[in-house]
């Protein structure tokens, strides 16, 4: 290796933007940009079913906004509910209530703002085990 060849860092899986349609419902409560505190975003990303969540909405999304289901995780509706509610009361994700049903997608903008390159460590995350999470199962489909 010579003294002029530097090391360039893998690049991160690219995002999907979405642009945001017309006449969306108002989100739930969330902090505003300026309230976003790294400690609190990071302890919210410290879950790995969180941080797969996010990760799958960064690069896989198919829309604005994804419900519960979209994500396949065979997890009990509480449980899932607990989730979501850290990453949005963490700033992470934004819902709207469409309904019975809450939709959510990153706040990429505010998270770009406040601490550049954290979402581009998210999207290039990967779990060690493979199967993670476990008991994923395709959307619209029932197990037992």
């Amino acid at each position: 290796m010579t003294a002029t060849a530097a090391h360039t860092p893998p690049t991160a899986p690219r995002r999907r933007p979405v642009p945001e349609p017309d006449g969306l419902p108002a989100p739930l409560p969330e902090p505003e940009r300026e309230e976003l505190r790294l400690e609190t975003v990071l302890g919210a990303l410290s879950d790995p079913l969180r941080l797969f969540i996010v990760r799958k909405l960064l690069l896989e999304r198919e829309a604005f906004d994804h419900p519960c289901g979209w994500f396949g995780i065979d997890r009990p509706k509480s449980s899932l509910t607990h989730h979501f509610k850290a990453l949005r009361e963490a700033g992470i994700i934004r819902q709207r209530q469409y309904g019975l049903e809450r939709r959510s997608h990153v706040r990429a903008d505010d998270l770009d703002a406040r601490f550049p390159g954290l979402l581009d460590l998210v999207a290039a995350w990967a779990p060690q085990d493979p199967d993670f999470p476990p008991q994923t199962r395709k959307a619209g489909t029932r197990t037992s």
